[in-house]
């Protein structure tokens, strides 16, 4: 059996290793969770709810190690992996709430009754990326479960601790054996296993648009329902009416939080032509101001990237000529350590306007007016998320129309609340996570007419 040897990315000392599933070890899973998925179906709904708040507990009450658990894997700052485990907690309590409103319709019609039943779909995939592996598996287990479904996860090789311990509290909680398995190793031996096995039924796979498409292109092969949640190049959008000083000291957390490693990562600063050096001058001491250290340290806002050939990627978005406005700082030494830049690209096609760096470099570039804003806006070919910044309330309205994307905030920079929808348009994703309407998203609607004749 082949595994990997994890490294803590703030110092490069070693965690441990971790062995990786086989095929083989694939097909026992799914083998298991579809005896377990028909029992656990049909529990009471509230019994399956009463399950789903157990787990909620037993996520709380292993807060800290959880925390520390992404800390060392991750390289997450303490504070930001503490929120962490306590959005897994929060997304099941939220979704225990699911089980008893799996409501579904009666339809009048002539000559009888007519009803439909939200009916669980049976086994579900979920395959996690490496940035948020807490946050974002839960997403996808936890109405997946509330639906009546059972759970394969594969986390990402980098970062699979804190899904390993969810599987454990899982069990420790009383969920049955066998209903949330978490299956760690290499995408193209789990994750592809998952697609390609007929009894998983639906995919949930977040990461890179260039996999994903893989990924639904095998899910095509089956006709297998799957959701996307992929890249993202978001545009930060500064009117010159906005409150320029809170925009200014806002923008640093919308795209150096987890070091930028983040899909929603408002990567692209768009500023009206009449503030703009204003907005540069207020941008600068925001920037020089962010907290990049120990991720152990309360106060530390940004840690390291979360790995050697992670940290090569990003490096090479700034090379020496690279048109750079300002640095923060970040430390010396051993780990994966790239500090925030603002970048001035001489062009609106600049690679590092374009792609994806999933990195703390973001690009700031001016526009004339309404329709130039959101024409550089969409000027992308993902459409994740996104901030407005202005005081007039009709032009917030008309560019959060006007930009295709997904998740919009005006004079803010929130991308994701676990009772609102999430996901994204264009190559940025396919479907929506969370929000009221996620756990019917793993079901079949099954229409029922009963004849009174």
């Amino acid at each position: 059996m082949t595994g990997i040897t994890l490294l803590n990315p703030a110092n490069e000392t070693v965690l441990l290793a971790v062995e990786h599933s086989t095929v083989e070890q694939v097909d026992q899973a799914v083998a298991h969770a579809v005896a377990v998925q028909r029992k656990w179906a049909a529990l009471a709904p509230a019994e399956r709810a009463a399950g789903l708040r157990r787990f909620a507990r037993a996520v709380e009450d292993d807060l800290e190690n959880l925390a520390r658990l992404e800390v060392a894997n991750s390289g997450h700052p303490i504070s930001q992996a503490r929120w962490e485990a306590g959005h897994v907690r929060d997304v099941l309590d939220y979704y225990a709430a699911a089980p008893e409103r799996m409501i579904g319709k009666q339809i009048p019609v002539a000559g009888g009754l007519d009803v439909t039943f939200l009916e669980p779909l049976g086994v579900v995939g979920v395959i996690v990326p490496w940035n948020f592996p807490m946050t974002i598996a839960s997403w996808g287990f936890a109405p997946a479960l509330a639906a009546g479904n059972a759970v394969v996860l594969k986390p990402a090789e980098w970062t699979p601790l804190t899904a390993i311990r969810l599987g454990e509290l899982a069990l420790d909680a009383g969920l049955p054996t066998g209903l949330f398995q978490v299956l760690p190793g290499r995408g193209e031996v789990v994750g592809e296993r998952f697609v390609t096995h007929p009894d998983v039924r639906k995919i949930v796979f977040t990461g890179s648009t260039t996999v994903g498409k893989r990924v639904m292109a095998g899910c095509a092969a089956q006709v297998k329902a799957v959701t996307l949640e992929l890249g993202g190049k978001s545009a930060n959008v500064v009117f010159a009416d906005s409150d320029l000083e809170r925009a200014a000291a806002l923008a640093p957390s919308a795209v150096f939080e987890n070091a930028g490693q983040d899909c929603c990562a408002r990567s692209r600063i768009l500023v009206e032509r009449s503030v703009f050096d204003k907005f540069l001058g207020l941008l600068e001491p925001a920037v020089k101001a962010v907290r990049v250290g120990s991720p152990d340290l309360e106060d530390t806002e940004m840690g390291p990237l979360v790995s050697a050939a992670h940290l090569a990627k990003v490096r090479s978005y700034v090379p020496d000529d690279s048109q750079v406005a300002f640095r923060g700082s970040a430390p010396d030494g051993a780990g994966y350590w790239f500090p925030p830049t603002v970048l001035l690209p001489g062009s609106r096609t600049d690679r590092a306007v374009t792609e994806e760096i999933f990195g703390p470099v973001v690009t700031v570039l001016p526009f004339d007016d309404e329709a130039d804003a959101i024409a550089l806006a969409n000027a992308s070919e993902y459409g994740l998320s996104g901030s407005i910044w202005t005081r007039d309330v009709g032009r917030a309205i008309r560019v959060s129309r006007g930009i295709e994307s997904g998740n919009l905030s005006v004079n803010s920079h929130s991308s994701v609340r676990y009772s609102t929808p999430f996901g994204g348009f264009k190559h940025s994703g396919l479907g929506r996570e969370l929000g009221p309407d996620a756990a019917a998203a793993f079901t079949e609607t099954k229409n029922v007419f009963i004849s009174t004749d």
